[in-house]
């Protein structure tokens, strides 16, 4: 992809900065994001995300990229305007749900990506040339814990517990949004594996013998490397008869117990001990999150996405986490 202008709002986290990388050679990238836009642009300034840091993408490292500070509330003029003549905008801005889920941090989740959603749409609307793609962020969360049989776009159940109620009100808040010069298409993202994000703790727990299944290990895994979501979102700017919600997780969803192993496998390490839920519970309650991220049994298929004629690059565990963890 060449010559695009793209809108990245949030786009100071693993998944944005990811795509940054791939996209800011040859593009102009916007990114929108709450830290002060002044400093990141003129310094490579670290980005604090959870149990890591990571440098900002920059100018100086030879990007075409520049960041436009938002508060993620109001349309305000000096980031609105960036949307002018876009190509797409892409909608990645939530608060983090690595968390403990007090009555603050329930609504901040919630609030934060619903009024990130409604603003954007604000912007569009009263842009004098609207982007051409909106693509938002949603979950693949938003589908009931599973493990008797796969959930896809058409047969999938929605859930109903604190995740699935903030992924429905995101979806809704963006399927209220009029915007009838832009195209709309909203994404449930599986867990994204790349270099950083959940990878990373994952390994730091095998640091420390951790590394075995969590939980039962048979609730399921869904999982996407990260360059398959560049390319499905390149996929629906490239497709303008695409819109709608659709599914962004690998063909090859796996077990917990397969990914501790097959993680294991790949990092060299020989054993990980197992952790039953009443340990992750209390792991989870000192560490400040909450054990649904790893418990829940995520069993979701990207049918629709594939019934457009999108292959993933990566639809195998081995050869996804290989591509991360060796090259």
């Amino acid at each position: 992809m060449r010559n695009k202008k793209i809108i990245i709002a949030g786009g100071t986290g693993f998944i944005g900065q990811g795509l940054a990388a791939r996209w800011g050679k040859d593009n102009t990238v916007i990114i929108l994001s709450r830290q002060p836009a002044a400093a990141v642009n003129d310094n490579s300034v670290a980005a604090i995300n959870n149990s890591y840091t990571h440098l900002l993408l920059t100018a100086k490292d030879g990007y075409n990229i520049t960041y436009r500070h938002w508060d993620g509330q109001t349309a305000e003029k000096h980031w609105a305007e960036e949307l002018e003549g876009s190509d797409l905008v892409l909608n990645l801005a939530g608060r983090s749900v690595n968390c403990r889920y007090t009555a603050r941090n329930r609504q901040d989740i919630s609030d934060s990506r619903a009024d990130a959603t409604r603003v954007i749409g604000q912007a569009i609307r009263e842009a004098v040339v609207p982007p051409k793609l909106w693509v938002n962020g949603s979950s693949a969360t938003i589908y009931r814990h599973a493990e008797d049989r796969p959930q896809d776009e058409y047969t999938g159940e929605i859930g109903d517990d604190f995740s699935v109620r903030v992924c429905k009100r995101w979806e809704k808040t963006f399927g209220d949004q009029r915007t009838p010069f832009t195209r709309k298409i909203a994404i449930r993202m599986a867990i994204i594996l790349g270099k950083e994000g959940v990878l990373v703790r994952y390994l730091n727990l095998m640091k420390f013998g951790l590394g075995g299944p969590q939980g039962t290990g048979r609730q399921m895994y869904s999982w996407v490397h990260i360059d398959d979501v560049a390319r499905a979102i390149e996929w629906f700017l490239h497709y303008p008869e695409l819109e709608g919600t659709y599914n962004l997780s690998s063909p090859g969803p796996v077990t917990n117990r397969f990914f501790m192993s097959t993680l294991r496998h790949l990092a060299g390490v020989r054993f990980g001990l197992r952790a039953p839920a009443l340990l992750l519970r209390l792991g989870a309650f000192l560490i400040g999150t909450e054990t649904e991220l790893v418990l829940k049994s995520r069993w979701v298929l990207p049918t629709k996405l594939q019934a457009t004629g999108f292959r993933f690059r990566f639809e195998k565990l081995e050869d996804a986490l290989n591509n991360i963890i060796h090259s």
